[in-house]
Order: structure tokens, then C-alpha cells, then sequence
């Protein structure tokens, strides 16, 4: 397995990866809601990459792109030191250290840019990813209630948190 930086080559990949993420139901995105085109997802890559204070990480296997992990820091002087995370992982790579390698990763990439403070949110019934999350050191802080509609029915996330040393 090796983690790298996702480049703008990589964008019909990544627009493929992303659609069947959705189909888990855990992602923000509702299944087939994703509509943008691999020239638009490229577009997004180049953005990302140009912007210092985000990082787009991915996990790769022979080719195949296994998971990613983004991490959207912050310019302003009061909330410089924390960024937002999101972390997806191809479903049949989940159970093997994919997303844990990702964390790690995300982890390195915050502590080389003084980023001491990482959040991130997940569905209350998303027991797989709270399990990972806690393994790695993250907390909850509270509860987004009837933060997301899901076939009609609202869920709740979890804020969570981790300082990083």
C-alpha cells in the first residue's frame, strides 16, 4: 500500500472512488447525487493542490485507488491551528489498516504545518468509522441533532476532536 498526494491525473479515478463511497450511505453526498464531471473533479484537484493549508491524501493498491483522507485547514490567526477532516475508505479495503495509515498520515501532515487541533464529523450510526475514530485518539465533543436528511428520515453526527503533541 502506498499514501500519496492526490494529483490531477488522478480525477476520473477519484470522481469513480467517490460515487461508490457514496453508495455507502456514511458520506455526505446521497447515492448518485454526485454530478460533476472528471473535468470539474479536476478543476477541484487543482484547487485543492494549489491551496497550502489542504491536503488530499489517498491510499493506493496496484493502481486502485483504496481510500482518502482531506484535511482543510485554516488562514485565520485564531483558528490556525485546527482543520477539518474527512476520511472515506473503499468498502471491500475497510478492516485492513487502510483508514488508520490515512489518520496517520493526516496526523503528519497537521503536525508539519503546526496544526495541533483536528475535528471532524460522523453519523451517529456509523459504528465502523466511530470505532476507528476513537482507536485513534479522537473524542466526542457533541452532537449535531437532525444535522443530515437521509431517505426522509434526519440523523444526528457527532462532532469529534483530537489534539495533536
Amino acid at each position: 500500500m502506498e499514501y500519496r498526494a492526490l494529483d490531477i491525473d488522478d480525477a476520473k479515478q477519484f470522481l469513480k472512488f467517490n460515487k461508490e463511497l457514496d453508495e455507502s450511505g456514511f458520506m455526505l453526498y446521497a447515492p448518485g447525487e454526485r454530478v460533476m464531471s472528471e473535468n470539474e473533479q479536476r478543476q477541484l484537484i487543482k484547487k485543492i493542490t494549489e491551496d497550502s493549508s489542504t491536503a488530499l491524501i489517498i491510499g493506493e493498491n496496484e493502481g486502485e485507488i483504496t481510500g482518502f483522507i482531506m484535511l482543510k485547514g485554516n488562514e485565520l490567526e485564531r483558528i490556525r491551528h485546527s482543520a477539518y477532516l474527512a476520511l472515506g475508505v473503499k468498502e471491500e479495503w475497510r478492516g485492513h489498516g487502510v483508514g488508520k495509515d490515512l489518520l496517520r498520515q493526516g496526523f503528519k501532515w497537521a503536525r508539519e504545518r503546526g496544526v495541533s487541533r483536528l475535528e471532524l464529523t460522523v453519523l451517529k450510526n456509523n459504528r465502523a468509522a466511530l470505532h476507528l475514530y476513537k482507536q485513534m485518539g479522537f473524542k466526542i465533543e457533541g452532537e449535531k441533532v437532525n444535522s443530515l436528511k437521509i431517505d426522509g428520515e434526519y440523523r444526528n453526527e457527532y462532532y469529534m476532536y483530537k489534539l495533536l503533541k
